[in-house]
């Protein structure tokens, strides 16, 4: 009677061929993660959002995040902040990475703006304006939806055609 069963020698190989694999692979997938530009653009306007609401409620100040559509990328300031002072900032502005873009942004009951430039307000109570933003690259977007209570911005891989609630309307969100 033979015992069925696998030696150490096969079983080193195999754990040696696996290994080679992932040392093979893992870099390329870190990569294509890390440096995607869509992602990369998703990963700074969701960073500066945190930002702004931590600081709104700090501060006791609104804050504002200034998006331009036509050439996409945004800045921040207080609500307080003059219009000089603004256009220094605006100077200063974080422009996506190469290729993506802003596809369309919308308040509730506002038409879905495409070009031109808009404004998202953080409160100084800690909750944001209600908005929807799609990012795109290539084939591929990205929909941003700052829902006005939740801590964090809600990220979809994909286009979403996201609807505010009555509540949002009712409470002129």
């Amino acid at each position: 009677m033979t015992d069925r069963g696998y030696t150490l020698i096969e079983l080193s190989v195999v754990v040696l061929l696996i290994g080679m694999m992932l040392l093979i692979a893992v870099p390329q997938v870190r990569d294509t993660l890390l440096n995607d530009d869509l992602t990369a653009g998703t990963r700074q306007l969701v960073n500066a959002a945190r930002e702004l609401r931590n600081n709104a409620v700090r501060e006791q100040v609104d804050y504002l995040l200034h998006l331009d559509l036509n050439r996409p990328g945004f800045w921040i300031y207080s609500a307080d902040t003059t219009a000089e002072k603004q256009a220094e900032i605006r100077k200063g502005a974080v422009r996506f990475p190469e290729g993506t873009r802003i596809d369309g942004v919308r308040h509730p009951e506002e038409v879905r703006k495409t070009e031109g430039e808009t404004v998202i307000r953080f409160f100084r109570k800690g909750y944001v304006q209600p908005t929807v933003i799609h990012l795109v690259k290539d084939e591929r977007t990205f929909t941003l939806v700052f829902d006005p209570f939740l801590p964090a911005v809600g990220v979809h891989e994909k286009y979403v055609d996201h609807t505010f609630n009555e509540d949002d309307r009712v409470a002129g969100f």
